[in-house]
């Protein structure tokens, strides 16, 4: 079983997550820009943290034989800080990086009117920069969150069919598979989707267009929940070109959409910027 996972906050995860993924079949991942739990306090935070995911993360991934791709943007629920909000007139010199396959994630959190204007910027800057988007949508009130987000969307210069609708769940995937979107699911052990629901959702409306993720980060959450979709998928009577297509083909064709992704991983240098994944030497 192959599998990319198109949602994974790595620079939250440790090195042994690393190891345990690719034991489990992932050879590819998306890591999103996100919030780190505490609030920045200014965009130069953004721009370590964007760096970080274009040179320290594709390094660690590539110890563990897997290739990174990420995607940068300001988020949903740091869009409503004024603090922060500066960091769009950064964002074109990062959204032309080899590394960064998508703009993202954008979207909702609390449906603001500062919200709606980064959304409407970022999918501007994706039309500009020829790369598809990667849209949050809000853990409440997810149908108005999925309306708004298409309206939004129709507004822009950015085709629905070069976006992808995230976090969805048994009371949005019908308007958004509707729509001509991209459909993703975000499995968590207590929250979100899980990969029974997963597998129920896969048998109504089918596997194209849809991408499975763990949107692992620094909450209770679970890198190899991809695999166990996969695996109950499997168990459901699905066959294995319905996994693969889920696990592999449908995140390699949205990112695709971006004229980047490698998924050839090169041999790993020992060191990035000096810096080696061994603490405390050899």
């Amino acid at each position: 079983m192959r599998i990319f996972d198109p949602h994974i906050h790595m620079s939250s995860r440790t090195t042994d997550d690393y190891e345990a993924m690719y034991a489990a079949g992932v050879r590819a991942l998306v890591e999103p820009a996100f919030w780190l739990g505490q609030p920045r306090t200014s965009p130069q935070s953004f721009l370590d943290y964007f760096d970080a995911l274009l040179g320290w993360e594709p390094f660690r991934a590539a110890q563990y034989g897997i290739a990174h791709h990420c995607t940068i943007a300001l988020n949903p629920k740091e869009a409503n800080d004024p603090r922060c909000a500066p960091v769009l007139d950064e964002l074109p010199r990062y959204l032309v990086k080899d590394g960064v396959v998508a703009v993202g994630e954008i979207g909702y959190d609390s449906m603001t009117p500062a919200e709606d204007a980064a959304l409407a910027a970022q999918l501007e800057l994706a039309a500009e920069h020829a790369l598809p988007a990667l849209v949050h949508t809000p853990h409440r009130d997810k149908p108005a969150g999925l309306r708004r987000t298409l309206d939004v969307v129709a507004e822009s210069r950015l085709s629905v069919e070069r976006v992808l609708v995230d976090h969805l769940n048994e009371t949005t995937v019908e308007e958004a598979r509707d729509s001509g979107a991209w459909l993703g699911f975000s499995v968590y052990p207590d929250t979100k989707m899980d990969e029974h629901r997963m597998v129920a959702v896969l048998k109504e409306y089918g596997p194209e267009r849809v991408l499975v993720n763990s949107a692992a980060d620094w909450g209770r959450s679970d890198p190899l929940k991809t695999r166990k979709v996969g695996e109950a998928m499997l168990a459901a009577g699905f066959g294995e070109d319905d996994v693969d297509l889920v696990l592999w083909r449908n995140p390699v064709a949205f990112y695709g959409l971006s004229g980047r992704l490698a998924l050839e991983v090169a041999a790993p240098a020992s060191l990035h910027e000096g810096n080696s994944v061994l603490r405390g030497g050899e």
